[in-house]
């Protein structure tokens, strides 16, 4: 009896030993950065390499959309789902092994509603098998100077060797900002439409945070619950990460009070680090990448002739504005030096194809015409525009760009895009265009972003 009583003795310590392990909270880990200059705001074991649970979507989505640029995939492509990929645990989709989906909303649940079968079938869909996606996953934070953050999957399942670090994933926000801010508008969305249903995002800060523009959550339990956020204010951005929160709701109340920590120590003007570049502040225009029937792209030629400056400075507006200048050559993303003041800053961008005269010529004038575009095949083929409007800020107007284009208008992903600029007393405005639609598209497009709440006017070829 006494030998039975001291085993279950044993045992049941053993029990709350176990139980307090698995119950012990994740290290709580803070970076702030002004998104600007990407200097540090304030940090908190922000060089601890944990385990970053779906916040390795941010990179899945990253590469996805360096594939996109290339040309290897595209938005409309339909890739084949396989057993490992509708094997995945929630959170899901639930697709059938052999089901057949597009990469346009794989990306959407993958940014919006975090589903880890989406993120499986896009590294599929751009390396083969989710393990050749892990090593590249790997190769590209290295390149990017995430020098604390090995990948072993695409969707932030908890692995052995899968980890991050707060810096490491400001970072990667930072970069997804700005080299891909076409696309970035997707980590703001509130729903989204994919595949037949409206899947909602898991980050509940974008409606409770008055600024609040993305960008993704994470969560298991070995990682606790995770959050890099950015937000906008004014002239002022704010790229918030953090890691270990002990519920949804801490974490979002802690992110909030360190986005206004991020506000409060911003100045009105940033701080460029040493030796920091400045943003790209030239407009790109080009048309995009469909190859006219019987020769080269024009527009890839010219890039081609630009060469890397040309590739650099479209990589940096995005593939929203400039697709085909971005397929025209491999993006430079070659690591940046770190200190301990600044995230590693983005590469030097030269001048780019077309400067628009009002960004350099201070007079009022009136905006700059563009000539209509010549008809092109695969986007109605005619010389339509689709204006949706004109906006203070250019990173809006690219926004405004890649929400039609990445609508469920398949027509509009083949348009040209175009921004023109014009400045006035009031200061800059940046027209948002969608170019070379048939007078038949042009009128059902326009009508369609009416009905959904957006502006749009289609405006007839000149005679």
């Amino acid at each position: 009896m006494g030998s039975f009583r001291w085993m279950a003795a044993i045992a049941a310590m053993t029990i709350l030993v176990l139980s307090g392990a698995a119950l012990a909270r994740p290290t709580e880990a803070v970076l702030v950065m002004d998104a600007r200059s990407g200097e540090v705001l304030h940090a908190s074991n922000a060089d601890e390499r944990l385990h970053p649970a779906s916040l390795t979507k941010m990179m899945t989505l990253y590469l996805v959309f360096d594939a996109i640029k290339s040309g290897q995939i595209s938005v409309d492509q339909r890739v084949t789902v396989s057993r490992a990929a509708a094997a995945q645990p929630p959170s899901k989709i639930g697709f059938r092994p052999g089901q057949r989906v597009r990469i346009r909303e794989l990306i959407r649940a993958a940014a919006v509603r975090s589903a880890n079968d989406s993120a499986v079938v896009l590294a599929e869909a751009v390396s083969g098998s989710e393990a050749a996606f892990a090593k590249l996953m790997t190769r590209r934070a290295r390149e990017l100077g995430m020098t604390g953050t090995t990948f072993r999957n695409a969707s932030g399942l908890t692995a052995a060797g899968h980890l991050s670090t707060a810096r490491d994933m400001a970072l990667l926000g930072l970069r997804l900002k700005r080299d891909h801010a076409g696309y970035f508008n997707l980590f703001g969305r509130e729903s989204t439409p994919a595949f037949g249903r409206t899947v909602w995002n898991t980050n509940r800060l974008l409606g409770d945070y008055l600024g609040a523009n993305g960008i993704k959550t994470g969560y298991t339990r070995a990682a606790g619950f995770n959050l890099v956020a950015s937000a906008e204010r004014g002239s002022k951005s704010v790229i918030v990460s953090y890691f270990g929160g002990a519920s949804s709701k801490a974490r979002n109340s802690k992110v909030a009070q360190l986005l206004d920590l991020g506000f409060s120590r911003s100045p009105e003007r940033p701080r460029a680090p040493a030796g920091a570049p400045s943003l790209l502040t030239a407009v790109l225009t080009a048309p995009p990448p469909e190859p006219r029937p019987g020769g080269a792209h024009a527009g890839a030629v010219a890039a081609a002739r630009a060469g890397d400056a040309l590739s650099r400075g479209a990589a940096a507006i995005g593939a929203a504005l400039t697709p085909s200048a971005a397929n025209a050559a491999s993006f430079d993303g070659a690591p940046a030096a770190r200190s301990a003041g600044a995230i590693p800053a983005v590469a030097p961008t030269p001048a780019p194809n077309r400067v628009v005269a009002a960004l350099v010529d201070p007079t009022p004038q009136a905006p700059t015409r563009a000539a209509p575009p010549a008809p092109r095949a695969g986007a109605g083929g005619g010389p339509w525009t689709l204006t949706l409007g004109a906006f203070p800020a250019r990173e809006t107007a690219i926004a405004e760009l890649a929400a039609a284009a990445l609508g469920e208008m398949p027509a509009l992903a083949r348009a040209g895009r175009e921004i023109d600029v014009a400045t006035g007393a009031s200061g800059a405005l940046y027209r948002a265009r969608l170019t070379g639609l048939d007078r038949e598209t042009a009128d059902a497009a326009c009508a369609r972003l009416i009905r959904d709440g957006g502006r749009c006017e289609a405006v007839a070829p000149q005679r």
